[in-house]
């Protein structure tokens, strides 16, 4: 079994590779998904936040409401620390669980670990090869503008409140461009997985 770190900036088109790893027959583990769910009411990691950052970061069914959240941490480095810390050793604990589950199933899989911070907080230590997808500036600004509704300067906070992308190529085995038309992104990922698969 290889378990890959993916990742790359913020809107940049980590989730549309993500999705390809798993139609050529990857096994994908989604960070963000884990976070969801190790942060629903009532979950330990849940009632940390609320006594962290108060009540004001809840929706009326007591939700979580990642736009208050985000704007409260996206602005203050200490605050997204702190959050960081109570998310992450719950979402590596997860990731570990369903890794061996994966390697039980199928000793020879391909496992993609699809993280956001891989490089932030460690992960690429924790795992054999590390994917960068990339896109410019402009495009992952225009990207979050439609799809989460930000402005450009909300957009711009977001972007930089990551490690540098080039930060990111430097150190990533397999650097994928994220700005690409989709046949040709599939073919590169078809490629990639075929490689995973002979390491594996």
């Amino acid at each position: 079994m290889i378990l890959v770190g993916l990742t790359g900036g913020v809107a940049t088109g980590k989730s549309t590779v993500a999705k390809m790893f798993k139609q050529c027959g990857a096994i994908v583990i989604d960070a963000d998904e884990l976070a969801h769910e190790v942060v629903k009411p009532g979950k330990p990691a849940w009632r940390e936040i609320v006594n962290t950052f108060g009540k004001t970061v809840l929706n009326a069914d007591r939700t979580l409401n990642r736009r208050e959240l985000g704007a409260v941490v996206f602005r203050n480095q200490t605050k997204r620390r702190r959050l960081e810390r109570i998310i992450h050793p719950r979402v590596a604990r997860e990731q570990t669980r369903l890794t061996k589950q994966a390697a039980r199933k199928d000793p020879h899989a391909v496992v993609i670990y699809d993280v956001p911070l891989l490089f932030e907080a460690g992960i690429d230590n924790r795992v054999d090869r590390t994917i960068v997808v990339t896109a410019n500036r402009e495009t992952q600004i225009a990207r979050l503008k439609t799809r989460n509704g930000l402005s450009r300067a909300e957009a711009i906070r977001r972007i930089r409140s990551q490690m540098p992308l080039s930060k990111k190529i430097r150190l990533a085995d397999i650097v994928i461009d994220g700005t690409r038309p989709r046949q040709g992104t599939m073919k590169a990922i078809r490629a990639t997985y075929h490689d995973l698969l002979q390491q594996a």
